[in-house]
């Protein structure tokens, strides 16, 4: 990485120039700088709607950039360690699905673990990818999904040599890493594409003493979410690449679905960020690591909770831990993970990133303060003080293997008619149902319903985790394929 070069930030200083130029506007946006909606100038500031502007020679266009926005592609790619760096304002979906069209097309393969964001699978939707599952192993205290084994990576690929693309999860919600470099050699010597979903890994390629980037394990593209550890706004993100793809192909086939009207306020916090983090990202995720180790100990001094860590390695499924990921196991204090999540932000005005029916997951990033942290210790323990109670009846894993029966594509697309949840079994399931956050579907598009998954989805409401994904909004009916 050129660090002296890191100091540019193109669209920024682009942004900057046009503003003090005072252009007059007649084109889009509407509101004119903000002038023409002052409730909403009052809530946002004349500062960001003054730069909440359309594309324009001086500022380049997304879409084909050549100037401004090409420039700060390079120095984000030089920052990664990419061969090209994509700037994506649809969010980390978005890349997602950029990946696995970029070198997947109709009837082709891509090997993947089932736990995936429901991005990757409205991919193999909207382009007739077919999905060979590896199924990751459950840690069974914790009930979680862990990461690729090699060797049942391996076993996919002798049984599905034509495949065409492997898509791997890195790190996951609870900061589980596969073994990249070896899955990824592996992979490249049957002729095929490493894709990685990155999103909660931005801190990977600037931390020290971090689990190994996809850039740096060889693999051939990455999502990276740097709203989510990288300090950009939300729905901003990366697409990186090697030097295995086309630069071209690749950015069609991103703007199949990304907007032609790229959020100026999205690219310029991409770039000032990845500036930040370039010139001081060492030092950043340092302290994001020191505070989340201090407030690991902290919480298990406690007991009853779990704060788990790299104690979780075991050279193959947990490869690797993200151990700025503050992941805690709540099921023997006789609470849900939601349950706990609920009471956190009800009682106590602390919002974490998920809580499901065993954890709880709070982030911690660059924005972070010691004394929030001992905020959230402190309201932890008084909540195992008020609340514990017998764990007996609670359920006990994350994660059901899947019945598949047809691919996502044909059953989205299939005839299909509604019936209630608790009278699906057996059949074939039309839509999504999934806990947000994370979006990783209980249920999707072709797979055989069960009366363990029924039940896991009935215990899930009741706790009260937020189900999404059906035409239903009351998640009581589901779509089912007519055979």
């Amino acid at each position: 990485m050129h660090s002296l070069w890191q100091g540019k930030a193109p669209i920024y200083e682009a942004l900057q120039k046009y503003k003090s130029i005072r252009v007059v506007p007649f084109d889009v946006p509407g509101h004119k700088q903000g002038r023409g909606n002052p409730q909403l100038t009052e809530f946002l500031g004349e500062k960001c709607l003054s730069v909440d502007v359309n594309s324009m020679k001086p500022l380049d266009n997304l879409v084909h950039p050549v100037s401004v926005i090409k420039e700060a592609e390079e120095l984000a790619a030089d920052a990664f360690g990419a061969q090209h760096a994509f700037f994506m304002v649809n969010g980390t979906t978005a890349a997602v699905q950029a990946m696995i069209m970029s070198v997947c097309k109709q009837g082709d393969k891509i090997i993947m673990p089932r736990n995936v964001h429901r991005s990757a699978i409205n991919a193999l939707i909207i382009s007739g990818t077919i999905p060979v599952y590896v199924n990751p192993g459950v840690n069974k205290r914790l009930g979680i999904p862990l990461g690729m084994s090699v060797s049942e990576v391996k076993k996919a690929i002798e049984k599905n040599p034509d495949a065409k693309a492997i898509f791997i999860n890195n790190p996951t919600y609870y900061g589980i890493c596969s073994d990249l470099r070896s899955i990824t050699e592996l992979a490249h010597r049957h002729n095929m594409y490493v894709l990685v979903d990155e999103a909660h890994g931005t801190h990977f390629y600037f931390g020290e003493n971090l689990p190994v980037s996809a850039m740096a394990a060889g693999a051939d593209m990455a999502a990276v979410s740097m709203h989510k550890t990288g300090g950009s706004l939300t729905q901003s993100s990366f697409l990186l690449i090697s030097n295995r793809l086309s630069t071209g192909h690749v950015r069609q086939t991103i703007n199949l679905t990304q907007t032609t009207s790229g959020s100026y306020l999205l690219l310029s916090s991409l770039d000032i960020s990845r500036r930040n983090l370039a010139l001081d990202g060492k030092n950043i995720f340092k302290k994001v690591s020191a505070l989340a180790h201090y407030a690991r100990e902290e919480i298990n001094k406690i007991g009853g909770y779990y704060a788990f860590s790299t104690e979780l390695i075991n050279g193959d499924s947990v490869f690797d831990f993200d151990h700025t990921k503050l992941s805690v196991y709540t099921r023997e204090i006789g609470l849900a993970g939601i349950e706990v999540y609920d009471i956190l932000r009800d009682d106590y005005g602390i919002q974490i990133e998920l809580g499901d029916i065993g954890n709880i997951l709070a982030i911690i990033s660059v924005g972070d303060r010691e004394l929030a942290l001992e905020r959230l210790v402190s309201s932890l323990s008084e909540i195992k003080r008020l609340y514990m109670k017998d764990k007996a009846g609670m359920l006990d894993h994350e994660y059901i293997n899947p019945d598949v029966v047809m691919t996502p594509q044909q059953a989205f697309y299939s005839n299909q008619h509604s019936v209630a949840i608790t009278e699906s079994t057996g059949y074939v399931c039309g839509e999504f149902v999934m806990s947000y956050p994370p979006g990783i579907p209980i249920l999707a598009p072709g797979e055989r319903i069960t009366e363990e998954i029924i039940d896991y989805i009935t215990y899930s409401k009741a706790k009260g985790c937020f189900l999404t994904g059906t035409e239903d909004m009351s998640v009581k009916n589901i779509k089912i394929v007519e055979e």
